[in-house]
């Protein structure tokens, strides 16, 4: 699992603040404003806590999410809610912040395209040992320029709102991602298996 982070870093050259884990059992209610899909009226709501540098984040994306959208999400039973964390330090850190960005500066309708693609992309760019270069070609096929891109991910505001985000994790008690809630409550703290999100969201039901 990713683990938070608890101190000031450098994202691309603008200080990331830490996320200070608190301990709390239930999620804060979501608000209309947030990135979800699905229905909002569902009888289960799903929140997850990751962050696009945690690997352990990209593992459930790429090998869980697909199944669980189409099965619960495309279908209605589920509104699912995404929550922005930074965790880690270094490369994972800069990768969750810049990758989070760039994803909103496409727009909210494509929020959740750059992130599956930071997600698929995320250990190449790792091993690239380059985080930007990366990130460019994810912002380009989404519609940013180049200048769009550095803007977005040099952007003072941007960070500040983004920090204060992830800091609200800690008072959910979130110290490690993926973690996930389910109708407000604790389900998991680690990738779960399709079986024991069938579990979970039918105890839920």
């Amino acid at each position: 699992m990713g683990r938070l982070s608890r101190r000031a870093v450098s994202v691309l050259a603008l200080g990331a603040l830490a996320l200070a884990a608190c301990q709390q059992k239930a999620a804060a209610p979501v608000t209309a404003d947030e990135m979800s899909l699905g229905n909002p009226s569902a009888k289960v709501t799903v929140v997850e806590y990751a962050s696009a540098g945690c690997p352990f984040c990209a593992r459930f994306n790429n090998e869980v999410f697909p199944g669980f959208k189409a099965k619960y999400v495309d279908s209605g039973k589920v509104h699912y809610v995404f929550r922005e964390v930074l965790v880690g330090g270094g490369p994972e850190i800069a990768m969750g912040a810049a990758g989070f960005l760039t994803a909103r500066c496409a727009g909210k309708d494509k929020y959740f395209t750059v992130l599956d693609q930071v997600f698929h992309d995320q250990e190449e760019i790792y091993r690239s040992g380059d985080i930007k270069p990366g990130l460019l070609k994810i912002a380009k096929a989404n519609g940013l320029s180049e200048q769009q891109f550095n803007d977005c991910i040099s952007n003072n505001d941007a960070l500040v709102a983004l920090n204060t985000r992830s800091e609200k994790a800690g008072t959910d008690g979130v110290q490690a991602t993926p973690t996930f809630f389910i109708n407000g409550k604790k389900a998991f703290e680690a990738v779960p298996t399709p079986a024991q999100l069938d579990a979970a969201i039918a105890a839920a039901s």
